[in-house]
């Protein structure tokens, strides 16, 4: 029975703090939470891509063409296609095949 009662204690604090900035901030979105919106996905993506070719040894076999190829590959389907699932898909399992 503690268990249950722990879960929707969890469960309520979650959806509360899921809700809780459409509760606060009724009508039109501030200006400065817009221009968040606008300017972290492609941040965090940035920070993603770095965070990932960082360990690539570009000295020695394979010299990071593995790495290459499978960005690449994303980079190409995105461009293309404009299917970030697709290209993240086809990345990693390029990535992998090579690797």
């Amino acid at each position: 029975m503690k268990e249950i009662t722990l879960i929707a204690v969890m469960s309520a604090v979650t959806i509360l703090l899921r809700f809780l900035p459409f509760l606060v901030i009724r009508g039109k979105t501030p200006p400065y939470i817009a221009y968040l919106g606008k300017v972290l996905p492609p941040a965090i993506i940035g920070m993603l891509v770095i965070y990932c070719l960082k360990d690539v040894n570009c000295l020695s076999a394979p010299y990071g063409l593995p790495e290459l190829a499978a960005s690449a590959c994303v980079v190409i389907l995105q461009v293309l296609r404009r299917n970030s699932l697709l290209s993240i898909l086809a990345g990693t399992i390029l990535y992998m095949l090579l690797t």
